[in-house]
């Protein structure tokens, strides 16, 4: 699906997410819950026109960024799309960071004007002053301190705002991405890029509708939280969750339950965690939920087939990337392969290829390229890396991946985490997926270690769901039962128990801080 051929020239997503439910008679429903109370439609529209008007006053202008360290809270709605409206660049950014990463990105963006949420200032803080190119600074939810107080600034300003005559292929925001190695880097997108992400995974594969609630463990400051909570509702007219708060396990079975979502998005390590709540479908009433999501990593076949033995819903997992936006192959509703990711999402082409460039056979892993018209445009000032990853229309994402006769996707780790045991490549997936088929493992992690010959074979990292049965003994049985479910070449030569595995904010397991 090419924008070009469905949306005209001169298009302002943010007119086409908030206006337009408000011209199709949307006003009055509601659009998203916050703490205790809800905001309509209009109420958001209401905000982002606001917002854009502060915006204006403090000398923002067409395609200057904004920088936006704000929680799953109001604020986060306003900015977001109050400064695309007026042709300005928003870049929401990870809230669980540190000051020095605030700095970089204040510097690498050149933000005239940063939104913050107050409790996130005490991190931010004390970097504020050094960045070269801010002006201004908002603070929400709280008290400003020195700086400017956003509910003020928005309470001054109109509630009406006409959308600046931006392109379908200008840039409306960014996204950092922080891949395996190096500085963080901003991913460039278009204002068409929710619009070809609702149209496809959004419409085609959840069949989102104006009736369906949606809950996202995932925060809108990923991609994938961006979709889940913030456009995809948008898109249809449907509502949503705002929840600011960190997603422990009994806080989602609460909000699952108080709230009755009919959508919720999740990943594989809270899944598991959830699984590891006693008495959850008891406690808990998930009756709500046509359908659960998974994505950030492989979500293994256990984890799929505990859940939905235990609360009756069916989890489709699927694969996406900060640099196409979304999800792009995906398992479908009624339709689940379990441990793949499915197959491409309409409006995408997915291959798998060699390290020329060359397509692989069915069965043969290889490096995964996609094309979609989401991708985006291009990294900001990091030109070699651009390269390294755009081929074309086509992007490399850095997985490997193989495909069956069927043509199902079927993951197999990051080209940096994958494995060579003895001139073989070794999935750390497939074995992780493995393990934690063992009834005492919580959670595995894999990666290479070299033995007395430096030869590379495969280390495992073990959670198990009772850390008392650790022993020597269960280590050796976990071997043998690896050996006794995948190919023998495959299995952990040691195994380490740990209280618990290193992960990103999205909880993707950070093997590399594994590696001895």
């Amino acid at each position: 699906m090419n924008a070009s051929e469905h949306l005209p020239a001169q298009f302002n997503v943010a007119a086409h997410f908030v206006d337009r439910n408000i011209a199709e008679g949307h006003g009055s429903s509601p659009a998203f819950f916050y703490e205790d109370r809800a905001l309509t439609y209009a109420d958001v529209q209401d905000l982002a026109n606001r917002t854009g008007h502060a915006l204006l006053e403090l000398g923002v202008e067409m395609d200057n960024r904004v920088l936006m360290l704000c929680l799953d809270a109001p604020e986060f709605i306003g900015t977001f799309w109050g400064a695309i409206k007026i042709g300005a660049v928003p870049i929401p950014v990870n809230t669980l960071m540190r000051g020095a990463d605030y700095l970089y990105f204040l510097d690498d963006s050149r933000a005239k004007v940063a939104v913050i949420s107050a409790p996130l200032l005490a991190e931010a803080g004390p970097v504020l002053g050094q960045a070269r190119h801010l002006r201004h600074v908002l603070i929400a939810g709280g008290k400003p301190g020195p700086y400017l107080s956003y509910e003020d600034r928005i309470g001054r300003a109109t509630g009406r705002l006409e959308a600046a005559p931006t392109g379908r292929d200008d840039a409306a925001f960014w996204l950092y991405s922080s891949g395996s190695t190096g500085f963080p880097k901003g991913a460039v997108h278009l204002h068409h890029d929710m619009w070809v992400c609702t149209e496809t995974y959004a419409k085609q594969v959840l069949g989102i509708r104006p009736t369906d609630k949606v809950f996202s463990a995932a925060k809108l400051f990923f991609a994938y939280g961006l979709g889940n909570t913030g456009y995809f509702p948008m898109g249809v007219g449907a509502q949503s969750i705002l929840y600011p708060h960190r997603p422990t396990p009994e806080a989602v079975f609460e909000i699952l339950a108080r709230h009755r979502p009919t959508l919720f998005f999740g990943i594989p390590t809270l899944y598991a965690a959830m699984l590891a709540v006693k008495e959850a479908e008891r406690r808990f009433d998930l009756s709500s939920l046509r359908l659960c999501v998974s994505a950030g990593e492989a979500l293994p076949e256990a984890i799929y087939t505990r859940w939905r033995e235990r609360f009756g819903v069916e989890i489709v997992d699927g694969i996406g990337t900060t640099e196409i936006l979304h999800i792009f192959l995906s398992n479908r509703p009624g339709a689940v392969r379990p441990g793949s990711s499915g197959l491409p999402v309409p409006g995408y082409e997915a291959v798998i290829v060699d390290d020329e460039g060359r397509p692989v056979p069915p069965g043969e892993i290889g490096n995964l390229r996609v094309r979609g018209d989401s991708t985006m445009a291009y990294y900001w000032n990091k030109h070699d890396k651009t390269k390294e990853t755009l081929f074309g229309a086509w992007i490399q994402t850095g997985d490997k991946y193989h495909q069956d006769e069927s043509g199902y996707f079927w993951y197999a780790g990051r080209a940096d985490d994958m494995l060579k045991v003895g001139g073989i490549w070794v999935s750390p997936v497939e074995v992780e997926a493995t393990l934690i088929k063992h009834p005492a493992v919580l959670e595995a992690a894999v990666v290479g270690k070299e033995d007395s010959d430096r030869l590379i074979k495969p280390q495992a990292f073990v959670v198990l769901k009772e850390a008392a049965a650790a022993s020597a003994a269960l280590g050796e049985e976990l071997k043998a039962f690896v050996k006794d479910k995948i190919a023998p070449y495959k299995y952990p030569r040691w195994i380490e128990f740990v209280g618990e595995l290193p992960k990103t904010a999205t909880g993707k397991i950070q093997r590399f801080k594994l590696r001895h």
